[in-house]
């Protein structure tokens, strides 16, 4: 397949043209590993998971994307996101399985796409357009075209058990462009999904380019790995209302915070909450409130 686990940049000589290709294999075991998702949803929330990592490619800040598809219907929200150290997580919510041959956009009823870029440091950018196209991948290619007005090419497969994402873009310089997207994106339009699930990216890269001045750049990991933490979930209760926490307290003997992306569970009871909301009051990553 594609290098699994990792992402690779394609370079073009003298072309203004960008290429990346990613293979996720161990990283879709380890998302799925916590969820009995039906066939469809893990199907399509694995090529989530390629996209979110290909659209990562381009971050120049530390932090994190964020890969939304939502609807009204059975199926209310797909997430992927991936952050600078290209450590990816996604889940689903939905009603019923749906049925297999589901296209995308028959999942997620009034659906739309968001993609959030959340930087550490500065500010918050999300943008919104409707679910536009039969596949993730067209979805993708009309957000760019009505987002950011470049023209992209998108291709996501996904098996169950192993993704792969392919993607060129124009790049946003002056030069020749428009002649050579028309060139590079018409022999990108004949990579087949097989062809992309089994393929390694050298032999990929060949099939579609042997005539190219092209080579890709080194390989960078991927991996799944939770941004959860009992800290963060401290912070997270103490935007509550203090008596309202008091109540589900007394009710249930514990407090818990249940991460939905690994299943993690984190409790706290009445001196957590003490210490919590005193004026000094923090939460450690060891689970200590002090």
């Amino acid at each position: 397949m594609s290098n699994p686990d990792q992402i690779q940049r394609i370079l073009f000589d003298n072309l203004d043209v960008r290429g990346v290709v990613t293979g996720l294999q161990q990283t879709c075991t380890d998302n799925f590993r916590n969820h009995d998702y039906p066939q469809r949803i893990q199907q399509v929330l694995g090529e989530m998971l390629a996209a979110v990592s290909l659209l990562s490619s381009n971050l120049k800040f530390e932090g994190r994307l964020i890969l939304q598809a939502q609807g009204a219907g059975n199926v209310r929200l797909l997430l992927a996101e991936c952050t600078h150290q290209n450590n990816l997580r996604a889940i689903a919510r939905f009603d019923q399985a749906p049925a297999d041959d589901s296209s995308f956009t028959d999942l997620l009823t009034d659906g739309q796409l968001i993609l959030t870029l959340e930087p550490e440091q500065g500010s918050r950018y999300q943008g919104v357009v409707p679910l536009e196209g039969e596949t993730l991948a067209q979805c993708l290619e009309a957000y760019f075209v009505a987002s950011e007005q470049l023209p992209t090419q998108v291709h996501l497969a996904c098996d169950g058990a192993r993704a792969a994402g392919f993607m060129l873009q124009v790049l946003p310089a002056a030069g020749t462009a428009e002649q050579d997207w028309q060139h590079i994106s018409q022999l990108g339009a004949t990579l087949k999904s097989q062809e992309l699930l089994e393929l390694d990216n050298q032999n990929l890269l060949y099939r579609l380019f042997h005539q190219e001045d092209c080579r890709l750049y080194e390989p960078e990991s991927l991996c799944f790995r939770c941004t959860c933490s009992r800290e963060r979930s401290a912070a997270s209760l103490k935007m509550l209302d203090l008596d309202e926490l008091h109540q589900v307290l007394a009710e249930q003997g514990e407090i818990a915070v249940d991460c939905q992306f690994c299943n993690a569970h984190y409790s706290f009871d009445a001196a957590d909450l003490q210490a919590l909301f005193s004026p000094d009051g923090v939460s450690d990553s060891s689970g200590q409130l002090h």
